[in-house]
């Protein structure tokens, strides 16, 4: 039988974490408008909510969920109040991250801790919490999505913890694709380049200051170098690749990453 495409995900329910803006909020947006009920987990919870507000004045479902993604206790009580509300978890997107610039030898140790327990901490416990109901017998499986980076195959300049925990969820995201095989539970990694979110803004004069040149520099010079046409990756580049992985009909892609970066490391 041929492998048909899809973009619906009706009576599927979604969990995208760091949802209330930048790329995890176009991407609970998007699966809403493809027919997904979609939690909104956010430790702003007045962020997450607008998100929600503005989803549902669109029709769609969702629920905000006030989530600090290292706090393991909040993850567990975050995900069954979705699951209390629309009855499972289907869809996992792991996004909520920061990024904090400075040399090794500047580094707090505090700063170093604080990136890998977003990133990596978050992921993990996020993903133990919504296995819980993935692997119930009468379930139907998931997907599971980590929002990696370029940087999860390549290396930076000042970014050592960003690139160390983008470079982890690869690991993680493989090491499940095994375990989960049995359960009908698929996980993904997604590679944007630099995507032009509130985060990559903030990067620009912080590096400007840092190598002591433009911001005009740090965009054309250093962000966009390698890629082939001087773009960057946008936040409905990403959404759409959740949409297509979350929808997808088979398990054929199951423990890969996916790089999206105009042509920004080809793999």
């Amino acid at each position: 039988m041929a492998t048909a495409l899809q973009q619906d995900l009706t009576g599927k329910v979604a969990l995208v974490t760091g949802s209330a803006s930048g790329i995890g909020r176009d991407i609970a947006e998007t699966y809403a408008k493809a027919g997904a009920a979609v939690g909104i987990a956010d430790i702003d919870s007045e962020a997450a909510q607008q998100t929600v507000n503005a989803i549902e004045a669109d029709g769609g479902r969702a629920l905000a969920i006030v989530m600090d993604v290292t706090d393991e206790q909040a993850v567990n009580e975050g995900v069954q109040a979705l699951v209390d509300t629309f009855g499972s978890i289907d869809i996992l997107v792991s996004n909520a991250g920061i990024q904090i610039i400075d040399p090794i030898d500047k580094m707090d140790i505090s700063a170093w801790r604080k990136m890998l327990a977003i990133h990596l901490d978050g992921a993990f416990l996020t993903t133990k919490a919504a296995l819980k109901h993935m692997y119930q017998a009468g379930s139907n499986g998931g997907t599971v999505i980590y929002m990696g980076s370029v940087h999860s195959h390549e290396a930076s300049l000042y970014k050592a913890p960003y690139v160390t925990a983008k470079h982890g969820l690869l690991g993680l995201c493989r090491v499940l694709a095994k375990e989960g095989a049995e359960h009908n539970v698929r996980a993904h990694v997604i590679c944007p380049g630099f995507v032009k979110t509130p985060l990559v803004e903030k990067q620009i004069p912080e590096q400007a200051r840092e190598k002591g040149i433009s911001e005009e520099e740090v965009v054309s010079d250093i962000m966009l170098v390698n890629t082939v046409d001087k773009e960057f990756t946008t936040v409905s580049d990403i959404a759409q690749l959740a949409l297509f992985l979350a929808a997808f009909p088979t398990n054929v892609f199951t423990g890969q990453s996916i790089v999206a970066s105009h042509g920004w490391f080809m793999n």
